[in-house]
């Protein structure tokens, strides 16, 4: 079967959809592997890497989709890359099609694009193998991006997460004591913060509980919860995921405005539209705003700044699913795997996903 490897395109994403690792043992397996010259050299992955475990250097992104059954990408395809695609060809990629304009739906209709969004893949005990590393990855550099927001040379409160001796350190709320949730609350904890996690599934909190006793305020989601500890936040964290929708807003802009002035708010939500009324998308560029006195920060594809890391990690957790469909194509490899399944939002052009189609308000239009 025949991969294609992109370049990532939209602004500063330094991400790569396969490293050199998960390209040698697609080759291995006996699969043509076409990556498009300079798709790596974010994530410090060199064309001459890629040559000598096997890939073919293509020279444009036309090349690298056209040449392709399969396509591995890192972000969901943009308005620029439509008139690449092939009829019937197979996408992976973090889609987020819930959120997505409507013009990429249309795309994939009339090209009758089998598309598996990697944050949908399911495992039957409800895991998600593939965003659960990255979630991961996004956690543990919370404070390193709260930190930056924090300085009083960003427009911060000028606070340090750990405080010192005769001054307390700061205070940091998290909003989902999912995966991103309890690697940032990990993290913050280590760094010395005061923390405190809010979520409506006391099961996760009590596994937060036992994580760390005696050092993490647990508390569930409720609207006075919620209104309360915003309130005190030096840093709020939104990392609220609901596969397939829309993030639910649960900060609310009045919230926001009752914050402590120059206080910061990550909404790792943002890819799903965000947890957080008053939050927007930024870029890496320009990746914070002030709106209430509150510093945001909310760049969706957050993981570029680790790239190399992020890179790795989404090849270890996509390359089984690949190496399946590489095996017996991905018709069969997705009626035979039932986690792979689940990530099939679009199936050869037809919109087949329950949860994204009640989001974009449009009927499902067949099955598997």
């Amino acid at each position: 079967m025949n991969f294609g490897v992109p370049k990532e395109v939209r602004e500063l994403e330094n991400r790569v959809g396969l490293t050199p690792a998960g390209v040698h043992a697609l080759a291995q397996a006996g699969h043509a592997v076409y990556v498009e010259r300079g798709a790596g050299m974010g994530a410090g992955f060199s064309d001459e890497n890629y040559r000598n475990v096997g890939a073919t250097i293509v020279y444009a992104a036309e090349e690298a989709f056209g040449r392709a059954d399969v396509v591995a990408k890192v972000t969901r395809l943009t308005s620029a890359e439509y008139k690449f695609l092939r009829v019937d060809q197979t996408i992976l990629a973090f889609t987020h099609l819930a959120v997505a304009s409507r013009d990429l739906l249309d795309a994939l209709r009339a090209r009758a694009i089998t598309m598996i969004a990697y944050e949908m893949i399911q495992s039957d005990d409800g895991a998600l193998p593939v965003l659960l590393p990255s979630s991961e990855i996004a956690g543990r550099i919370a404070p390193m991006i709260a930190s930056e927001a924090l300085s009083s040379t960003r427009g911060g409160r000028g606070i340090l997460l750990s405080g010192v001796p005769g001054v307390p350190p700061a205070a940091v709320v998290i909003v989902g004591a999912g995966v991103i949730g309890m690697n940032a609350a990990r993290a913050f904890l280590g760094l010395g913060a005061q923390v405190a996690v809010l979520d409506r599934d006391f099961a996760k909190l009590q596994r937060l509980d036992e994580m760390f006793p005696g050092r993490i305020t647990t508390l569930i989601a409720t609207a006075y919860n919620l209104n309360r500890f915003v309130e005190f936040a030096d840093v709020l964290v939104g990392a609220v995921l609901v596969p397939g929708q829309r993030a639910p807003v649960l900060i609310t802009r009045e919230m926001v405005r009752r914050m402590r002035a120059r206080a910061v708010i990550i909404d790792f939500s943002i890819d799903q539209g965000g947890c957080v009324e008053t939050s927007r998308p930024t870029t890496h560029r320009d990746p914070t705003f002030i709106a209430e006195g509150v510093v945001h920060f909310c760049v969706p594809n957050l993981l570029a700044r680790v790239a190399r890391t992020a890179s790795h990690a989404i090849t270890n957790a996509a390359l089984p699913f690949l190496l399946d469909i590489g095996a017996s194509g991905a018709d069969s490899a997705i009626r035979a795997n039932n986690a792979l399944a689940r990530g099939v939002n679009v199936w050869h052009g037809k919109l087949i996903n329950v949860e994204v189609a009640h989001a974009l308000g449009v009927d499902v239009e067949g099955a598997i």
